[in-house]
């Protein structure tokens, strides 16, 4: 079965739209590309990746439509769309067929308003997306989740992947809410969740006990068959690095199946991601 990092970025930072990315995260204030990632690949024996939008800007997503296609191991793209755009939906229209699209991504986390996601507007690019087969990832924090939910119901024909678990503060262990939560959304059949990004929501120094809790209560309310594995590469290296983080999850799954393992670490990113490709049909 095919191993798929389901979740990493590549970024320049001369393109300035990375607003988030300032001189203090430090070890990540530099360009990323995937000659940088090529050697984690390797030693992880990952055959391919999702690569994910880190910038609000539609040229972001034309850039890394172009890095993909000029290479064999990007298997797809989850951009990024002004959803508040008054077109949006005809938007989506226009990107929608461009080859290796396979998502896209709202930075939900960084938005003011905390109920954006119920806007009524939203409706016609949800709508539009899956129409299309888009995947709608969710970046977005522990106080976003119940929204989701309710989005999650408004748009069952869409399919929704939760970016790093919804962020859960590991690093205080405060998660009774979360976990509350996580369970509601894991009982959406709409729904799947990305094991990514736990590295940088621990505490500094973290160890393989610091995640168990979440990680466990996650598996136990999606299953292996609804969990994709994801790097979240080059954030990462803010707290650890690739091979620990990989490590860290190999560690965490341990205990089940080879078969559940290798749809966590790449099974279910093929499914999810790369077989809607070959059912989107144009928008009536």
């Amino acid at each position: 079965m095919i191993r798929i990092d389901a979740h990493h970025h590549v970024w320049t930072l001369a393109r300035a739209d990375y607003g988030w990315l300032t001189p203090e995260r430090g070890p990540i204030y530099r360009d990323f590309g995937l000659s940088d990632l090529m050697p984690h690949l390797a030693a992880a024996e990952i055959d391919g990746t999702i690569l994910v939008q880190a910038a609000p800007t539609e040229a972001e997503t034309a850039f890394m439509l172009d890095v993909a296609k000029g290479s064999d191991l990007v298997r797809g793209v989850v951009g990024w769309i002004d959803f508040d755009a008054d077109d949006a939906a005809t938007r989506i229209d226009a990107i929608a067929g461009r080859e290796l699209l396979v998502g896209l991504r709202p930075m939900v986390q960084d938005i003011a308003d905390d109920d954006w996601l119920l806007r009524p507007e939203l409706a016609a690019p949800l709508e539009a997306m899956a129409q299309y087969g888009l995947v709608f990832d969710a970046l977005v924090l522990p106080r976003h989740l119940p929204r989701l939910v309710q989005v999650v119901d408004r748009h069952p024909d869409l399919q929704f992947v939760l970016d790093h678990f919804g962020k859960p503060n590991l690093a205080t262990g405060d998660i009774a809410a979360w976990k509350d939560d996580i369970a509601s959304l894991a009982a959406r059949a709409n729904v799947v969740c990305k094991l990514s990004g736990l590295a940088t929501e621990a505490a500094p120094n973290w160890q393989v006990a610091d995640l168990r809790e979440a990680v466990d209560h996650a598996l136990e309310c999606f299953g292996p068959q609804r969990m994709l594995w994801g790097s979240d590469w080059p954030v990462v290296n803010l707290a650890g690095g690739y091979a620990q983080w990989f490590a860290a999850a190999e560690s965490l799954l341990a205990d089940l199946s080879s078969e559940a393992r290798a749809a966590i670490f790449g099974g279910n990113a093929a499914r999810v991601y790369l077989s809607s490709r070959g059912r989107r049909t144009s928008r009536k």
